[in-house]
């Protein structure tokens, strides 16, 4: 039942209509949803009340785990006294976030044009220089998507501990759903992206405010860390210890503190995303981002300052959580969850935004040609997919070989990060010294001590961390930078070979005297069929089928099969004693190009199969052909593939067509899978070859073929069981007869290569 219903609809299916698609793109489809127009591409301006909730997810959830971070350096050492000593240090890192942000004020305003810093590195020092801001931009968004649902992670099992001896696995599941929502085209210009924003703010700042009123009030207790197991160790304190290592250990602190500066940058890398007057508004929405970054950085500070909360080895519970749950207490335990749930939602949403800068860097970075091109292209869902695809690939391994824990990641994290913070401000310093607008001094310090200060942060970080993973990132750095310039060179020299022409009017095609073409052929199957056909199509001075003998039984057995077919074509045997088939062909193209006003087509048949089933059933002899003719002067080399799994589904299909036709008369003595006709009329798929026949049909395509001296009109008609062509010689238009139209045709019906023709029929148009 299912064949004849198969059947019925390849019967309905007209020649030309859809093609069916693959079974790749099916699953896609499903997997991913319709496919999305380019006209779908809308571009959504944002309000600064949502633009706060959408961009700065990344920013201000890194406050969540700063502090945390420069006490798992001070602890050791200090001891108690870390308590003490993470007040000044939190101090210096608030510093260093008010020059990022007067900096990036200033990029925002220049630059409306997303890529941010990388924007600002190519305009004010050059493209080259430019990929260091991109190296450092793609490093900062495959760390930041890891740090970023590690500490989301953390967060979950530090509310429920059972989780976690799975927080590796957890936090590579949600990167790959993140990964499979953002290739289905979600979007972070949305309500539902900005809530998580406002939940955690609200909720920390409420924990702030209830931990100093219980502070004043005198019922908020330290708690007694020396009986806690499980955390980091307390030192003794800085007795033994010589000014180097005290000021070593307050340099790690210090670096460890710098990742609480995560995700300013994302205001700057969608400017173009905010109403107009779009600087204004973006400045805007960068200066409350800093204060409510700075405020809850400061706030949990304090808190940990008051309430002693203290790292754990394993990541959980964070110092967020047992803050939560000391200030509110047993009494009002449920916002220890709600704390939690914030927590871990606003965490999840800063590691989603890198899904949304780095494909967007990315297809920046390649419209330069520094980047592959095929990273500028949107995919299914109107979304970069191979840059999605990339960096999923790149955090997954990350968070694999590294684990999920904030601590063993940051060491990646703030050299790519506050390297774009450097390129940033010595490029606005530039640009502020280059134009010298009012008030260009001012802002020209400022920016120039941005640069200086993260360039210092930077090179702190690289030595302080080098062996703790920084040593990796100091490596591949400058190797990514190279690697990047190499790939432009290419790009360019490219370029400069395929000549663009500019606008110029193009050099008129030579007029060749004699063309020649020549069909190279391993076997007589179906392939060599279609190439055959392809070559006679392009009607050519010469045409010759080519076999390089390196098998004399083979090439015997050829012979035989194409004298028994007679194709019409010679067949010409070369001998090619060493095996080297593509340098046999390559001299054999070349003598024959030699000859003046000749140029040589070469026309190879190739089977197609799957990429990986093809490397292993072929060497690939068509594309080494192919490369040595393409060198020679006046040559050309065409690949003429053919699907075999393609063919074989056609032969099924007409297999089914066949077994539906299966007459079984009705009361009329037509069968079921024939259309009605009117009497003396033939059904195209019942006429026979030889004999004349009076078909009638709709016109499925119309063509105008050149003939020797002449021309000739093919009219393709079908009538649902089969087609014909019709051929008037010596015509190019027929009054009427044109797609769509019905037409009655009689006269001899011949075949040919293309199928069942007939030569200058009687026509009659139908209305």
């Amino acid at each position: 039942m299912a064949l004849r219903s198969k059947a019925a609809d390849l019967l309905e299916r007209t020649p030309g209509g859809d093609l069916p698609e693959s079974f790749g793109y099916s699953i896609k489809r499903r997997l991913l949803g319709p496919p999305m127009v380019n006209e779908q591409l809308r571009h959504q301006r944002l309000s600064n009340f949502l633009a706060l909730g959408v961009l700065s997810p990344d920013g201000i959830s890194s406050s969540a785990y700063g502090t945390e971070e420069m006490l798992i350096e001070l602890l050791p050492v200090f001891g108690i006294a870390a308590f003490t000593l993470i007040l000044p240090m939190t101090g210096v890192i608030l510093f260093v976030m008010l020059l990022v942000v007067l900096s990036y004020r200033e990029v925002v305003t220049v630059y409306t044009r997303a890529g941010g810093s990388y924007v600002v590195a190519r305009e004010n020092f050059g493209p080259r220089i430019a990929q260091v801001a991109a190296v450092a931009l793609l490093i900062d968004y495959v760390v930041t998507v890891a740090v970023q649902i590690a500490a989301g992670t953390a967060a979950v099992a530090s509310a429920f501990p059972a989780l976690g001896n799975y927080v590796t696995e957890i936090s590579i599941g949600v990167v790959l759903v993140m990964c499979y929502g953002n290739l289905r085209g979600i979007r972070e210009a949305g309500k539902a992206f900005a809530l998580p924003t406002y939940l955690f703010t609200g909720s920390v700042l409420l924990m702030i405010a209830v931990g100093l009123i219980r502070e004043v009030m005198g019922n908020l207790h330290p708690q007694d860390v020396h009986n806690i197991h499980g955390t980091y160790t307390v030192g003794s304190g800085t007795a033994t210890l010589t000014t180097v290592a005290v000021i070593f250990t307050l340099a790690r602190s210090f670096a460890n503190g710098g990742s609480s500066l995560t995700g300013i940058e994302a205001v700057s890398n969608a400017v173009s995303a905010f109403k107009p007057p779009e600087g204004i508004n973006a400045r805007r929405v960068l200066v409350a981002e800093g204060v409510i970054l700075g405020t809850l950085v400061a706030g949990i500070s304090w808190l940990a300052h008051v309430t002693h909360a203290i790292p754990y080895v394993s990541g959980f519970p964070t110092v967020i959580s047992q803050e939560a749950k000391l200030v509110f207490g047993p009494q009002a335990h449920f916002m220890y969850f709600v704390v939690q749930a914030t927590t871990a939602l606003i965490l999840y949403t800063g590691g989603n935004t890198s899904f949304n800068g780095f494909p967007f860097l990315t297809s920046f970075v390649a419209e330069d040609s520094f980047l592959p091109r095929w990273m500028t292209k949107r995919g299914h869902r109107l979304v970069f997919s191979n840059g999605i695809i990339v960096l999923t690939v790149l955090a997954v391994a990350l968070l694999y070989f590294v684990g999920s824990n904030v601590n063993r990641l940051v060491p990646f994290y703030a050299i790519g990060v506050f390297t774009a913070f450097s390129m940033a401000g010595f490029g606005m310093a530039r640009y502020h010294h280059r134009m010298k607008e009012p008030g260009w001094r001012r802002k020209l310090v400022i920016n120039f001590s941005a640069g200086v200060l993260t360039s210092i942060v930077v090179v702190i970080f690289a030595v302080v961390k080098f062996t703790e993973g920084a040593w990796l990132i100091v490596i591949i750095f400058p190797l990514l930078v190279f690697a990047l310039i190499k790939l432009n060179g290419r790009y360019r020299l490219e370029a400069q070979v395929l000549e663009d022409l500019g606008g110029r009017k193009p050099p008129k095609p030579p007029n060749y005297a004699r063309r020649v073409v020549l069909v190279f052929v391993d076997d007589f199957n179906l392939a060599t069929v279609a190439a055959l056909r392809y070559a006679n199509g392009l009607r050519p001075t010469v045409l010759r089928a080519v076999h390089f003998v390196i098998d004399t039984e083979q090439a015997d057995e050829l012979r035989e099969a194409w004298l028994r077919a007679e194709r019409g074509i010679a067949l010409d045997l070369v001998d090619c004693p060493d095996r080297r088939v593509p340098r046999a062909a390559g001299e054999l193209v070349a003598q024959e190009a030699s000859q003046p006003g000749t140029q040589v087509t070469v026309v190879l048949p190739r089977r197609s199969y799957a990429p990986v089933l093809g490397r292993l059933l072929h060497d690939q002899t068509a594309d080494k052909i192919a490369r040595v003719v393409s060198r020679i002067p006046r040559s050309v080399a065409t690949i003429i593939p053919f699907d075999e799994q393609a063919r074989l589904e056609v032969l099924a299909d007409r297999q089914a067509i066949r077994l539906a036709r299966v007459p079984v008369p009705d009361g009329n003595g037509r069968g079921p899978g024939q259309p009605a006709t009117r009497p003396g009329v033939t059904p195209i798929g019942a006429v026979t070859r030889g004999g004349k026949a009076t078909v009638e049909g709709r016109v499925h395509s119309v063509e105008i073929r050149p003939v020797e001296h002449s021309c000739v009109l093919a009219c393709r008609v079908t009538d649902g069981t089969g087609e014909v062509t019709a051929l008037f010689y010596g015509r190019t238009h027929i009054p009427g007869v044109e797609t769509g139209s019905r037409i009655l045709l009689r006269g001899r019906v011949g075949v040919q290569e293309t199928g069942l023709v007939m030569i200058n029929p009687a026509y009659e148009l139908i209305a």
